[in-house]
């Protein structure tokens, strides 16, 4: 009976996870379809440009959120809701911050912010005008993506799911009415995913008003403990690999577009915009899995339950596994199916993604492991492996991208193949090197072990 129940909230939990993720990576997805289609090729090209600022906005959620989520997890597994509700007031303020920051930077230098991103003068325009937006709109990208993960652990899943919903649905809508019926242009697709995220967060704003949260504003600690430097150190650390990760992605993706730009010209950048997208679908199944091991797992850890995190991880790994090979092989069967949905209809730019998408789509399983994997060594207590995985995961890239550019430009499109690969064995060499041993911090039984 408690296996059953345990089941029905892992997966409660894990298709929220994945509802979480489609908020952050459905915003630019749906708007490249429709802009493709609506519009032009090219600007699909130039919200892919754009998704730097994307990632680096998730970047800041993820070392914010998910340090947050996986420390109130904990507090509340110890049912310790002061705490707690310390932790998610510090992390509010920050979010909040770090918004208004970056809204100023988009406000006061537009021109300097989009040549930052952009080297090319036919995207430049339509960048401008997609990534401004954004920017401004960054405290909304931000408290949701908090929210999100707050709402979520404090047992409001079905909530957050409701919310992402009815933010997609309005986001949808508005891109339509906007550019389709109004004419706006593509910084309107911008202006409409900033809309759905406001709608959104209006919605889990319910949960605070339930009797069964446990999150609060609380401004002052009650003890020594937990002070505001202490507690903003202690998020930073514990969202820090995959932080790390995210930040290295956006260093990836910054490369990676002034490398395929210049390397193979408009129709290398329209297929390598595709493939990105195509990341996002993995990303949904990635992000759903790892920040379900993160709420669920810490506060299995918090419990010291040995056991029922094996089964997290267990389930975890399954769902991810099954989800990837589907996505797989239609990607390697109708790979033109993706290039003619992204507004696609000149012979060049769907030839030059066929390839491209299908060598992209066994690059991102072992890229999805990894970061799967990372978040395991983060909640066993191996700090130093998972930061290792955090630079590692995307920094392997673009060395790799950059010799292959220069010397075997044909091939490029093996390149994030070939440094996932080289990473992985060098994971394996490393964990056997360090006599690295997976045993809960609270639970170092012998029998609770495994190599």
């Amino acid at each position: 009976m408690i296996q059953k129940s345990f089941n029905r909230e892992y997966w409660v939990f894990l298709w929220s996870s994945i509802l979480i993720a489609l908020s952050a990576c459905l915003g630019t997805v749906l708007d490249a379809i429709i802009v493709g289609n609506l519009i032009d090729e090219d600007s699909v090209s130039a919200i892919n440009i754009s998704r730097t600022m994307v990632q680096f906005l998730f970047t800041l959620s993820m070392l914010l959120a998910l340090g947050a989520g996986m420390l109130v997890g904990m507090q509340l597994g110890k049912k310790d809701q002061r705490h707690a509700s310390y932790i998610f007031t510090v992390s509010m303020a920050a979010y909040v911050a770090a918004g208004l920051v970056i809204a100023a930077v988009g406000f006061l230098f537009p021109d300097a912010s989009t040549r930052l991103f952009c080297n090319n003068e036919r995207f430049f325009e339509p960048t401008k005008a997609y990534l401004q937006v954004m920017m401004l709109g960054a405290p909304v990208y931000l408290l949701m993506w908090g929210l999100d993960a707050m709402v979520s652990v404090d047992g409001s899943p079905k909530l957050v799911s409701l919310s992402i919903f009815v933010d997609n649905v309005v986001h949808l809508v508005l891109d339509i009415v906007f550019i389709k019926y109004l004419g706006w242009g593509i910084a309107s697709s911008s202006v409409a995913t900033v809309i759905g995220h406001a709608v959104g967060i209006a919605f889990m704003a319910f949960h605070f008003l339930s009797p069964r949260n446990n999150l609060r504003l609380v401004w002052r600690s009650d003890g020594k403990d937990y002070t505001l430097r202490s507690t903003l150190k202690d998020i930073i650390s514990q969202g820090a690999p995959l932080a790390i990760a995210s930040i290295c992605l956006t260093l990836l993706l910054f490369s990676s577009n002034r490398i395929v730009l210049s390397t193979l010209g408009r129709a290398g950048i329209f297929a390598f915009s595709l493939c990105l997208y195509l990341l996002q679908i993995y990303n949904l199944f990635l992000s759903g899995v790892c920040r379900t091991i993160q709420s669920l797992g810490s506060i299995q850890v918090g419990k010291g339950d040995n056991e029922t995190f094996k089964l997290v991880l267990r389930k975890s790994f399954n769902f991810i596994t099954v989800a990837m090979v589907i996505t797989c092989v239609y990607v390697w069967i109708w790979p033109e199916s993706i290039a003619i949905l992204f507004g696609a209809n000149e012979p060049e730019l769907i030839a030059a993604s066929h390839s491209a998408l299908r060598l992209f789509a066994l690059s991102f399983i072992p890229f999805c492991y990894i970061n799967a994997i990372m978040i395991v060594y983060k909640l066993y207590g191996h700090h130093k492996m998972a930061l290792f995985i955090s630079f590692a995961l995307s920094l392997t890239v673009i060395p790799v991208l950059w010799v292959m550019s220069m010397l075997m430009p044909d091939l490029l499109w093996y390149s994030y193949l070939i440094a996932y690969v080289i990473e992985m064995a060098a994971i394996v060499i490393l964990h056997k090197a360090m006599h690295i041993r997976f045993v809960l911090p609270m639970a170092k039984s012998s029998s609770d072990t495994a190599t």
